[in-house]
């Protein structure tokens, strides 16, 4: 039974701390856009002006007059 004295107002400090990290999320637009980062994925636009990989492919790819490999 003392135990319940310490418990109840432990619960209900933990469930004040969680609402109020809740309503804190909701007032800094953490969940503004829930379906724009889930569909991102699924598009593969790349920016035209981004050619890091591009010359990357170009200083790895093999000289035409060297032997190909085994």
């Amino acid at each position: 039974m003392p135990a319940l004295y310490v418990m109840i107002p432990a619960a209900l400090l933990i469930v004040a701390i969680a609402v109020y990290i809740f309503f804190w999320a909701v007032d800094s637009g953490q969940y503004d856009d829930l379906d724009g980062p889930a569909h991102s994925i699924l598009f593969d636009d790349q920016d035209p002006q981004h050619t890091a990989a591009v010359d990357e492919v170009n200083a790895t790819k093999p000289d035409d007059k060297a032997p190909p490999h085994a």
